[in-house]
């Protein structure tokens, strides 16, 4: 440091009265152990859900239920939502509510990626 850093720098910024965060203060560092996912825990995720994030969402369930046995209901809720995920991430959206419209209206063709999740665009090879 430069001579005047040394008398300017601590005394007028506040997070230098904190103590350095070593290893050993670290190490006391406590974190609770994470409750069992629920299926409200996949929800929160999936729910809003986009095509531009259903990947890394997935991802994230698959980490979220690891440790579950295969046969827990909770993992076998997460299995199904990441298939969806997967099908929305080749969608370009959920559709889930509302009426749908017919491919034979006016200006449908010029549509490029007009794929809901239930009917996703093909993966590419």
């Amino acid at each position: 440091m430069l001579s005047d850093q040394r008398s300017t720098v601590p005394s007028n910024i506040p997070s230098t009265a904190e103590t350095l965060r070593t290893t050993r203060t670290l190490a006391s560092v406590r974190v609770p152990a994470m409750p069992e996912p629920t299926v409200a825990d996949i929800d929160a995720l999936v729910g809003p859900a986009t095509p531009h994030f259903a990947f890394q969402l997935r991802a994230r369930i698959r980490e979220l239920v690891q440790d579950l046995p295969e046969d827990h209901p909770v993992r076998r809720y997460a299995v199904e939502k990441e298939e969806l995920l997967d099908r929305l991430g080749y969608a370009s959206s959920k559709a889930q509510d509302g009426g749908r419209e017919p491919r034979s209206r006016p200006g449908w063709s010029e549509l490029p990626s007009s794929a809901p999740v239930d009917e996703p665009l093909p993966h590419r090879r």
